[in-house]
């Protein structure tokens, strides 16, 4: 999983592209302009959160007033996810959006990050992924100053500030942190933790952290360029995703259909 060469953080872009799908709000664009953007916030350190939304985050989000709340808070919510892409392409006329994936999002920050000089801290994942997820990183880019990486004890599904944690991450100097708790964990826990000060710019990215690690296989690039990239996690874990994939993915195919069938509303 090698991202495209960038260069240091640049200057930010336009305001980013807002907008909602099935009421759920969404900043649609391209991995390079999120890049950008993010980048530019990092280099400040005036915290934020900003959450990498699949189906699963959507669906969950419309019967979550918590995880929605975090969505509307967030800087920046990009889009994972082809079936996010293809609805707003088709519905609202958005044609030249991407996919901004956690895995290649966090690759380019990171490449970014050792040409500035900013550091990164890594929180989530367990002892062995988080040691090999710091390995992997500092394979591809040895000047990367990783200023921090805890695998922190099971949380709750909505944890509670943290004054301990977001002090060593503050001391830290780091301009970004990745958590890797998955949805809808590492959501809430950046949100709280936002409220007692954390200054790096906190980006949920689930599973990437197993990716970059090598603790996960990922799914084919055609399967990912199919949107087929759920079922082959499916298949790796049917026991624990069943319900989220094929109960989840059926709301959105659902909502999906009403949208079509009623062009006026283009799934806001």
């Amino acid at each position: 999983m090698t991202p495209p060469k960038s260069t240091p953080f640049p200057q930010p872009m336009d305001a980013p592209t807002e907008t909602t799908l099935f009421g759920v709000r969404l900043n649609p664009g391209t991995l390079a302009g999120s890049v950008r953007q993010l980048g530019h916030w990092a280099a400040k350190r005036e915290g934020g959160v900003v959450c990498v939304a699949n189906v699963d985050m959507l669906t969950r989000a419309r019967h979550s007033p918590a995880l929605d709340a975090v969505l509307r808070g967030a800087r920046l919510v990009v889009t994972d996810g082809m079936p996010l892409v293809w609805a707003l392409r088709r519905l609202q006329g958005l044609s030249g959006i991407e996919r901004v994936d956690g895995p290649n999002l966090m690759l380019r920050l990171c490449e970014q990050a050792a040409a500035a000089g900013t550091g990164v801290y890594l929180y989530g994942g367990s002892l062995a992924e988080s040691a090999a997820l710091v390995q992997a990183l500092q394979r591809r880019w040895p000047m990367l100053r990783i200023s921090g990486a805890e695998s922190p004890p099971q949380l709750a599904e909505q944890p509670p500030p943290d004054p301990a944690t977001v002090q060593r991450i503050n001391d830290s100097g780091a301009g970004l942190l990745f958590v890797g708790l998955g949805c809808p964990k590492q959501e809430h826990w950046m949100q709280q933790q936002q409220q007692l000060g954390l200054r790096p710019l906190a980006l949920g990215v689930g599973l990437a952290f197993a990716l970059i690690a090598g603790s996960k296989r990922r799914a084919p690039a055609w399967m990912q360029r199919c949107g087929l990239e759920w079922a082959f996690r499916l298949a790796q874990e049917p026991r624990r995703l069943w319900r989220r994939y094929l109960v989840g993915n059926s709301v959105f195919l659902g909502l999906l259909i009403q949208a079509l069938l009623n062009p006026r509303r283009g799934g806001r």
